[in-house]
């Protein structure tokens, strides 16, 4: 950022030099244009200044490049040295040259001075932004709170966005967002569940991109939008890597590298990690019946989780170049993970004086065992430096997980009593296969043209098992009322178009998708009547046709300061266990059944966004309106069924809702005071009003929240780092379910060691112990009031070792091209 800042300066400085001075009025003005990239990555440099020097040494004019690299600089005809510069960035010139007719100039390739780069940059320790057309990009950096943390810890740490307890991702507060790797979906995202991130550690992830307001070339999968996560790979000549090992409590502990070799002809890269980590969690419901024939009304559960997981993990690929505009990338992923559960869930039921009639215990031992691999095959050839390319991608990928549960029950009082067991296998297989192919085509200096299409075809097959005892110790028998075959099937081709361009400040996006989706479902099971709701259709076999338009605008007020508006229209696909109806069985009285009655939900949304920046601040704000039909929510009510004890049975099932409007606010602000003090905040504000009704039941509601984060870095003496954050989410409601705010703090500390190679890093994520989630939820049957808690304070240490690797170099991420972000 500051480069952008101090190549800005210089740029209107040549431009008060070339004012100042007094020209041949009678001399011709020619129009000099070019373009200036970074020379190891083939990235367009933004704000790198030019500058026309006559044979006197006087700067007759300058100017400085656009966010694509691009310059056009009105110059009298004449003889000039030309300079091109970038803070950062060895300096190049063109001696002589005669300018007597508009000339576009050849591309010019500056390479990092790491030297001088030393001297000017800010350490990208912290969270930056860069604002683009139809996303905006956070930079990571070395978050210190997020050393020994996975990729999903780190989310939680960007602006816009939440994770949950349980995981969930949210974006603006809406967890209808869809989740990319370098652009595709991907084996690494769990095909639409993220437990594979949390496998995969923080420190892997070069940029976010945070895009609420996606261009036609998206999927336009998720109503809240996309979140694109790409991943690092050094673009810098040489070998060079990093290891970082961590230890903590509870008890855990990783090692992971990476290693990069690049040539002028090929790059290798290769990410290897693995992980063991030991959780505890915790779970309370009371639940009040308000039914006057039962005996035992109230009704009360703790669960107390022992989780341990393990995970391996690898990425290789091998970048080839066949030239200096044409290459082919090969990659594979490989990710194993091994985990053993242990949830005792205790169950007590209280007669109307409040009086324990019966305890029962559940201890539900799962082992669960999953791997994921992907290949894919990725080719891009550029006609020229002006952006006109072909890119063409293939993507196979394959996850596999099996999961047993041993579930064993008893009564505790008033008397003991051993009860039949059960004994769950889940063997769920996921398949995809993608293909895409990309064009872009520039049309004149500010102009571009894109096209592409993009196929999606997925298959996810989940054998579900259950046996049980008839009686205590006996043999276990199949329960063909639940035990079943589900298999689901996505396939989802897509065609899109979009062109740009830019006239003076103004600069504008529009394009148009078409997707056609086919979702098919089968069930192959024994009996598929006794456990299940008539109103749930077993098998089924949709397809949808969709038109998706969009329009990004930009008003460039100055050159620090700019106004956005983008509209598009969405689409978020029902999947996974949403539509599996077969219910889960971790609690006999609370259940989740899927509903394969769900039909797809679309959603227009408009943004309007306005960016400016200081020398030492930047300000990113946006208001933005959401109208979505068939909306997705999650009801709880009474099933009508008992267990065999005699209590009712209450299951959470996702439904479709008529409509859901949402209107919200965010602001984030980056503020740089001093050198050696660092602040980043953010805050998100969110209304929405949901309508609609399933069985009879108005599930309309009015809920307002919001949530807030921020993160202070203070740099101590003896190259010390302090760093502490804070997030908090206020509380929010729906129809049913009221849900208190919740307050959570990390605190980090960090030390360079062995002349910078190395960093020794602590932290505490969760310092008081706070994130926990309550709610109460209030029906015309029951009340319910639940306390969660995924996971409690955790201390990490870390130590992590660079060989050939700046700690200084800035990220390149603000002037990536986008390779790896597209469609």
């Amino acid at each position: 950022m500051m480069k952008k800042y101090l190549s800005t300066l210089i740029g209107l400085c040549i431009a008060m030099v070339s004012f100042s001075q007094n020209p041949n009025e009678n001399r011709k003005e020619v129009t000099i244009t070019g373009k200036i990239i970074e020379a190891s990555t083939g990235a367009a440099l933004e704000y790198a200044t030019v500058a026309f020097t006559n044979k006197k040494g006087e700067i007759v004019t300058g100017g400085i490049t656009d966010l694509e690299g691009n310059y056009a600089i009105k110059v009298p005809a004449g003889v000039y040295k030309v300079t091109f510069e970038f803070i950062g960035f060895a300096t190049k010139t063109l001696e002589n040259e005669n300018l007597t007719t508009n000339t576009r100039l050849p591309t010019v390739k500056l390479a990092e001075d790491l030297q001088a780069l030393d001297e000017v940059v800010i350490r990208a320790e912290t969270t930056e932004v860069v604002v683009r057309l139809d996303k905006k990009i956070y930079n990571i950096g070395k978050d210190l709170t997020t050393s020994g943390a996975n990729v999903g810890d780190a989310l939680s740490n960007v602006p816009s966005v939440t994770v949950d307890m349980d995981g969930a991702i949210a974006l603006r507060g809406n967890e209808n967002v869809r989740i990319l790797i370098n652009g595709k979906p991907s084996a690494i995202a769990g095909f639409g569940s993220t437990d594979a991130l949390r496998a995969l550690p923080a420190d892997a992830i070069d940029r976010v991109e945070v895009i609420t307001s996606p261009s036609a070339r998206y999927d336009a999968e998720g109503t809240a939008g996309i979140l694109n996560i790409i991943l690092r790979k050094e673009k810098t000549l040489g070998l060079n890597g990093s290891v970082q090992t961590n230890v903590g409590d509870p008890s855990s502990a990783s090692i992971s590298g990476n290693i990069n070799l690049r040539t002028d002809k090929f790059n290798i890269f290769n990410t290897t990690g693995w992980r063991y980590r030991e959780s505890q969690g915790y779970a309370i419901f009371n639940n009040q019946y308000r039914s006057n024939t039962m005996v035992n009304p109230l009704v009360t559960e703790t669960r107390d989780m022992d989780r341990i997981g393990r995970n391996f993990n690898t990425n290789l690929g091998m970048e080839y170049f066949f030239s200096e505009k044409t290459s082919l990338t090969a990659s594979g992923f490989y990710s194993r993970g091994s985990g053993d559960d242990e949830t005792l869930n205790m169950a007590s039921e209280y007669d109307r004086l409040n009086v324990l009639a019966i305890q029962r215990s559940r201890i539900e031992y799962e082992s669960e065992t999953d791997e994921n691999y992907q290949f894919a095959l990725n080719y891009i050839t550029k006609f020229n430096d002006d952006g006109h390319e072909l890119k063409a991608d293939l993507q196979y990928e394959n996850g596999k997980e099996t999961e047993t549960s041993l579930i064993e029950e008893r009564n505790t009082f008033p008397s003991a009593q051993l009860l039949p067991s059960e004994f769950i296998t889940i063997d769920e297989n996921q398949e995809e296969y993608l293909a895409q192919v990309d064009y872009v085509l520039p049309i004149g200096e500010n102009a571009q043209f894109e096209a592409g299409y993009r196929g999606n075809f997925s298959e996810t097959t989940t054998d579900y098992e259950l046996t049980e005892q008839e009686i205590a110790g006996g043999i276990f028998v199949r329960d063909n009322g639940l035990s079943n075959m589900f298999t689901y099937n996505e396939n989802v081709n897509a065609l899109y178009t979009q062109y740009g361009n830019k006239f003076g400040k103004f600069s504008f996006l529009a394009g148009l998708r078409l997707e056609h989706t086919q979702l098919k479902g089968e069930v192959d099971a024994v009996n598929t009547e006794t456990s299940q709701d008539e109103a749930l259709n077993i098998d089924f076999d949709k397809s949808y046709t969709g038109l998706f338009p969009t329009l990004n605008l930009t008003y460039e007020l100055n050159e620090r300061e700019n106004i956005t508006l983008g509209y598009n229209r969405r689409i978020n696909r029902p999947r996974g266990r949403w539509i599996n109806p077969f219910p889960s069985r971790s609690s006999e009285a609370n259940i989740f059944q899927g509903n394969t009655n769900l039909d797809p939900a679309y959603s227009s949304t408009f943004d309007l966004g306005y960016l400016k920046r200081w020398n030492k601040l930047t300000l990113t704000t946006s208001v933005y309106y959401q109208y979505e039909t068939d909306a997705f929510e999650r009801i709880q009510e009474d099933t009508g069924n008992e267990t065999p004890n005699g209590i009712p049975i209450i299951r959470m099932l996702p439904i479709n809702l008529s409509t859901n409007e949402r209107i919200g606010f965010e602001a984030g602000v980056l503020y740089n005071p001093a050198k050696w003090l660092r602040f980043n905040g953010s805050f998100n504000f969110f209304q929405f009003n949901t309508e609609g009704a399933f069985n009879g039941v108005d599930y309309g509601a009015k809920n307002t929240s919001y949530f807030a984060r921020g993160s202070a870095k203070v740099s101590l003496p003896y190259k010390i780092d302090w760093q502490t954050s804070a997030f908090y989410r206020g509380p929010s409601n729906n129809a049913q379910t009221e849900t208190e705010d919740i307050l959570s703090v990390s605190l980090a500390f960090s030390k360079d060691i062995f002349n910078d190679n190395a960093t020794i890093g602590f932290n505490i994520s969760d310092l008081f112990n706070s994130r926990k989630r309550n709610s109460l939820t209030n029906t015309d049957t029951f009340i319910s009031e639940s306390e969660f808690q995924w996971r409690s304070r955790s201390f990490n240490l870390s130590f992590t070792y660079r060989f050939n690797q700046q700690k200084q170099r800035r990220q390149q991420g603000n002037r990536e091209n986008d390779d790896d972000g597209e469609f």
